[in-house]
């Protein structure tokens, strides 16, 4: 059995989130805090296994908490709910690691994976399985292995814990961002916890090839090679957006391109 303390200042969304855990079979105690500052009294006070805390408020916000927490003696588990994508961003430019980000409105089914990471040795401070992940280490997302395989992609961590089922030769590039990578598609961007280096891996054989560190690129989906200064170029993609590579990524690219 687990004690939450939900932390937002919203209060619509701070009850919400309440009636969920509080409804959870796996939460012995849910205490809300309107802002940072009754987070850290109540912290002060007592023991709490797991916060789930919003990433903007006003006075102390949860990025400046999660960094207090990290001085605890006994941190709790740290699970952040934004209505923002981009927070997760600031959450790890900022060198925290949550066991969970968790988009606004949260679902019940989000709420109870989150806590099943608490529960299931995620350890202090969140470092437990990356959301979307199996056992294995592997995204579930990713698809199935072998050429033609896998062509719907079950892109998951949307508003309101909801499912976007994505064709995968929709997809132009992918960007790292911290511990999460934004898929960039004709539907639009998708932020999902993943490594870069496991999409590099799997979608090899479907034209997908890591251009540079932090991105890969869907060569099917390439209309243009663009020389830059310094000896380096751009992809330009069908869509006008380009995606930069690396210097020494050139060579091999002009290779698979036979230019």
């Amino acid at each position: 059995m687990t004690r939450v303390l939900v932390v937002d200042d919203e209060r619509p969304a701070l009850e919400d989130l309440g009636r969920l855990l509080e409804t959870s079979p796996n939460v012995e105690d849910v205490v809300l805090a309107d802002g940072g500052t009754e987070a850290l009294r109540l912290l002060a006070a007592g023991q709490f296994d797991v916060v789930f805390m919003d990433v903007r408020m006003p006075d102390i916000d949860g990025l400046e908490l999660g960094k207090a927490l990290e001085r605890f003696a006994d941190p709790p588990a740290l699970i952040f709910v934004s209505a923002y994508e981009d927070g997760a961003v600031s959450v790890f430019e900022h060198g925290l690691t949550p066991l969970d980000y968790l988009m606004k409105p949260v679902s019940r089914v989000r709420v109870e994976q989150a806590l099943e990471r608490v529960l299931g040795g995620g350890g202090v401070g969140g470092r437990g399985p990356a959301a979307g992940q199996r056992a294995g280490g592997r995204e579930e997302w990713l698809g199935p292995d072998g050429d033609g395989a896998g062509e719907i992609i079950p892109v998951e961590h949307q508003r309101g814990g909801t499912t976007k089922l994505l064709d995968r030769s929709s997809v132009l590039y992918i960007k790292a961002e911290g511990d999460y990578v934004r898929i960039h598609a004709d539907s639009g961007r998708f932020l999902v916890r993943a490594a870069l280096a496991d999409i590099e891996e799997r979608w090899a054989q479907h034209g997908f090839v890591r251009v540079h560190r932090s991105y890969i690129a869907n060569l099917r989906r390439a209309v243009e090679i663009r020389p830059q200064l310094g000896g380096t170029v751009t992809i330009m993609m069908v869509d006008g957006s380009e995606v930069p590579v690396a210097r020494r990524q050139v060579a091999d690219l002009r290779r698979r391109l036979r230019m």
